[in-house]
């Protein structure tokens, strides 16, 4: 598989499908996440309004990697007056998802349910939160989109997105933590740090500096490679600090922050890429990849990112054999499902007071898996908004 255009590759047409069927004419619009796997009716309430802000960034990147950029700026304009506009906060940040479909008049809409039994609007506290990671992949998803146009609105707000991290979430001496959690107005400080968003902010600072020579970017770049430094471990990466600033558990494994690291930094030691063949031997189950150490089902996002990674390294063999076995998750939809078993675990809990490991993804058509293969298939770096030839 070549670099072909969207009408050529899967991958992109799954993506452009996904957005016709949501956006009205030229309206700003947030497209849905999941949508029901085989044998659903309907997808669970808590995921069926819901546009997670990370999904629709990678979606709007890839879909300019695709070529399509009239639809990339679709998702771009709702991200941007989703930085615009809050329905409680004025402080430049974004939520971790929106209600799916055009963002019309106002502030976005958060996702929710109508609760029967309890006669009341429910949201879930995880989506109404802003998560570190998820405002540096709205910015990336910008500043790809001001690359593409040179509009300078989308340049605008990314350095707002920025600006928040830096003034909202920057740790005492190295890297930015998790971000905040829960319900309006009062949230949660997440006190942990995570290597994979520090990967993230430094993609974004780092692109930033290229563009204004600033040296708050540089002081930011220089933050979070800090962490991701302090985070390698001879041929891996630890998932970052816990809150109370020690290591994380080194027997905790995510495929993500083996290989966004070196894929972010362009001038990252050679050694981290040793975090690839660490994966190769730690995480990989037949046909890819899983999310964690336990090896129970192939994660189809983890192993698009994984051919994206391949292609980096200079094995396009291996990239190519990962992007034509995923033909085989895609659906009726044009969208590939997050997973190819039933369900897969993380090890990982979304409320930050929980000590249950309740984090899954299950086989549903998903529009962040998608939006990997078009990158992996495409060969375009989201962290650097370079094409590999």
């Amino acid at each position: 598989m070549g670099d072909p255009a969207s009408s050529h590759n899967p991958y992109c047409a799954g993506l452009s499908r996904a957005v016709a069927s949501q956006a009205r004419g030229s309206e700003p619009v947030f497209i849905r996440s999941y949508e029901p796997g085989q044998g659903e009716d309907h997808l669970p309430r808590g995921l069926a309004t819901t546009a997670f802000v990370y999904d629709n960034a990678l979606a709007a990147i890839a879909l300019v990697a695709c070529g399509n950029l009239p639809e990339a700026r679709l998702i771009g304009d709702a991200l941007s007056k989703a930085v615009r506009a809050d329905r409680t906060f004025h402080d430049g940040r974004i939520r971790n998802a929106y209600r799916a479909g055009p963002v019309g008049k106002g502030p976005p809409a958060l996702p929710g349910w109508w609760d029967s039994d309890k006669k009341l609007w429910a949201e879930d506290p995880a989506q109404d939160g802003t998560a570190t990671g998820n405002v540096a992949w709205a910015a990336l998803a910008l500043l790809t989109l001001h690359q593409a146009t040179h509009d300078a609105a989308y340049l605008a707000d990314a350095e707002r997105l920025l600006a928040w991290i830096i003034r909202n979430t920057a740790a005492e001496t190295e890297g930015f933590r998790g971000g905040f959690h829960g319900y309006d107005p009062a949230q949660v400080r997440l006190a942990w740090v995570s290597t994979e968003h520090n990967a993230d902010v430094y993609a974004v600072a780092n692109w930033l500096l290229r563009l204004t020579g600033d040296t708050k970017y540089a002081e930011a770049a220089s933050k979070a490679r800090r962490l991701l430094d302090a985070s390698f471990r001879d041929d891996h990466f630890l998932l970052g600090r816990n809150p109370d600033g020690k290591p994380a558990d080194d027997a905790m494994l995510a495929l993500d922050v083996q290989l966004w690291p070196w894929m972010a930094v362009p001038d990252a030691p050679a050694e981290w890429r040793s975090a690839l063949r660490f994966a190769e031997t730690h995480l990989a189950v037949p046909g890819g990849f899983d999310f964690n150490g336990d090896r129970d089902g192939l994660w189809v996002e983890g192993t698009a990112q994984a051919a994206l990674a391949y292609r980096m390294s200079g094995d396009l063999a291996r990239s190519r054999a990962i992007l034509a076995a995923l033909r085989s998750d895609q659906t009726e939809s044009g969208l590939l499902n997050a997973t190819r078993s039933a369900r897969v675990t993380t090890g990982l809990s979304i409320d930050p007071t929980s000590t249950n490991a309740d984090f899954f993804y299950y086989r549903r058509p998903h529009l962040g898996a998608t939006a990997w293969a078009a990158l992996a298939a495409t060969g375009w770096n989201p962290f650097t908004g370079r094409k590999m030839s």
